[in-house]
């Protein structure tokens, strides 16, 4: 299925039924008093949290949403029967904002949750109400009023603990695969991966953590050149990036400083916030460095980027190193997590 994240739709929640006008009409009671119904109340519409879902895709053709509206009230204080609400089911990490004036009316971020997004109209009133002493067969009723209507843009922030960034094929799904049941597309060419891939990293007995991978970022990517730009907003929730970085490029030209840099300055134009989101270096392809060079490399592309914070010198071909780095970051989430919501982790600065 083609992956979608950003949707428009428009939301028609039901009108209120009108109020009867209504008398009785009984043999021996020659002056039946007043006894309309008050209408029923519309439909009101929800966005509803489907964790089984984790693509806007079911809203390309499906874009008009209707409640129904309540049904007018009836004689003998019969009241109208209610419009049904209406649910409209969407993935885990839906952002909804209406469309008209960009206000962000919800964020869907756990099972089960439920967003008002268009409110049913209220029933209207019988001339039951206005029986008084003075006025004991009125005429007058209230209708309904109608729902409310609205149109709004849904947009997917993917819902990831470990963000993955680097050059297109830097080796992102290979490594995907390799610590997950994840099964990207691999192939020897860049923008092997067109959309966001999730996967889930399992470290032991009910501890896991949950990766993101995009497309490959390129130079110049957040005036538009390249794939990645768009989808770096389902980076936004993760805790780490993940910044992987090919140490073996093909082009002998390539050089994996410049690289690194070029990464961080497409990530500042794009967030400054996400980045400054905590950032590990992941320096990947080692197989293809000779023994005797490794070390030297990474020591001189640290020294060259001043990194202070974790390296990790890996072959997500392999495996080698990998389940050294799935296990820290299984212990970083966990520390990360166990923070005081009013005080969360410190987000140092951009070393590149």
């Amino acid at each position: 299925m083609k992956f979608v994240d950003e949707a428009k739709i428009r939301v028609e929640a039901g009108n209120g039924g009108d109020g009867a006008l209504s008398f009785r009409r009984e043999k021996f009671v020659p002056r039946g008093g007043p006894d309309g119904g008050d209408g029923g109340r519309g439909g009101s519409i929800y966005l509803a949290a489907n964790s089984g879902l984790n693509t806007l895709a079911d809203f390309r053709y499906s874009t008009q949403f209707r409640a129904p509206h309540g049904e007018r009230g009836g004689g003998r204080k019969c009241s109208g029967k209610a419009g049904e609400d209406l649910a409209i089911l969407v993935p885990l990490g839906t952002l909804v904002r209406d469309a008209d004036t960009g206000e962000l009316i919800g964020d869907i971020t756990r099972s089960g949750e439920r967003l008002l997004v268009a409110k049913g109209g209220r029933g209207g009133l019988g001339n039951t109400h206005f029986k008084s002493s003075t006025n004991r067969a009125p005429r007058h009723i209230v209708p309904g009023t109608p729902g409310e209507q609205r149109e709004l843009l849904l947009e997917l922030q993917l819902l990831a603990d470990v963000g993955l960034l680097g050059l297109p094929n830097a080796g992102k799904s290979t490594f995907l695969r390799a610590v997950s049941e994840a099964r990207p597309k691999v192939a020897d060419y860049p923008f092997t991966t067109l959309h966001p891939q999730l996967g889930v990293v399992r470290v032991g007995m009910n501890r896991s953590f949950v990766v993101a991978d995009i497309p490959g970022l390129i130079e110049g990517a957040a005036e538009g050149a390249g794939l990645g730009i768009r989808f770096l907003r389902h980076l936004a929730r993760t805790r780490i990036l993940l910044h992987l970085v090919d140490m073996a490029p093909m082009d002998p030209d390539a050089n994996p400083v410049r690289g690194v840099r070029s990464i961080a300055a497409e990530l500042k134009k794009f967030s400054p916030a996400l980045a400054k989101r905590e950032r590990w270096l992941v320096l990947n392809k080692m197989d293809l460095v000779p023994p005797q060079e490794r070390e030297q490399r990474v020591q001189a592309l640290i020294r060259a980027l001043r990194w202070k914070r974790p390296v990790f010198a890996i072959s997500a071909a392999t495996g080698a190193g990998c389940r050294e780095l799935t296990a820290q970051l299984m212990s970083h989430l966990e520390r990360v997590k166990a923070l005081p919501a009013a005080m969360p982790a410190a987000e140092a600065g951009s070393n590149a």
